[in-house]
């Protein structure tokens, strides 16, 4: 009998949750990437670079088996952005969606790129505050982390890391003082859509997938957007409160 050669799982991930943007095609253990800087062109510069994937590859977006994004945490337009581009990707070629953490792309990215076993990833949150959580790998070079300390959002100097990991993400050099104490930082290391795709692949694989109605952001700020007036507010009270403070010591 001849035989029936099956298509190699292809994804299309999309990672817009900080200043750069990033989509990717994985192909069975190929993954190509197109990226762009520049938080407002995000929603205009994600579909181009997805059609010169596809156009590189020679195929079409009926030929992919998924479509993966980075859910967040991180920039609320930007998280919103990539959710919505693959909500719109994945009714028309009518194919499951794959959510992916932006912090276990960075931690896979730095275990890729430094040999890391345990990483601490820190994603800048804004306000004063960082997204983070922590993981363990067993040395695959592309395999699920293991989830040691959940993603949080918090102060910089609440981050409290189990051993001694290394820590990566752009969180580390927007509070610098509060990480003075770590021995090795990659504050390069940011969420990259070639990891969406290499994680998405795995869960695709495990049957985690959510249909294109069912895909949402992760967001770990009750509230994330806040009025100038609202942003007053909260300034004064924490104003009020820091000289409050003072007065008692």
């Amino acid at each position: 009998m001849p035989t029936i050669s099956t298509p190699p799982t292809t994804i299309v991930a999309i990672e817009t949750s900080s200043e750069a943007a990033s989509v990717a095609l994985l192909r069975g253990d190929t993954v190509i990437s197109r990226a762009s800087s520049g938080v407002r062109t995000h929603s205009q510069s994600v579909l181009p670079m997805i059609q010169e994937l596809l156009a590189e590859a020679g195929i079409s977006l009926n030929d992919c088996s998924a479509i993966a994004f980075g859910a967040g945490p991180g920039s609320f337009t930007g998280v919103r952005t990539a959710c919505g581009v693959a909500q719109g990707l994945a009714f028309g070629a009518n194919l499951p969606v794959v959510p992916v953490v932006t912090l276990d792309a960075m931690a896979l990215a730095c275990h890729q790129r430094h040999g890391a076993a345990d990483v601490v990833a820190v994603l800048d949150a804004r306000m004063g505050e960082v997204y983070w959580a922590q993981y363990r790998f067993d040395g695959a070079a592309v395999g699920a982390p293991q989830l040691v300390q959940p993603a949080v959002l918090s102060a910089p100097d609440a981050v409290q890391a189990h051993g001694a990991p290394v820590f990566c993400g752009n969180g580390l050099s927007a509070y610098a003082e509060a990480f003075a104490g770590v021995a090795e930082v990659y504050a390069d290391v940011m969420p990259h859509a070639e990891q969406i795709a290499q994680l998405a692949s795995l869960a695709l694989a495990a049957g985690r997938t959510v249909t294109a109605a069912e895909a949402q952001p992760l967001y770990l700020r009750n509230k994330v957007a806040y009025t100038q007036a609202e942003r007053r507010d909260i300034n004064a009270e924490k104003a009020d409160k820091a000289a409050k403070a003072a007065g008692g010591a």
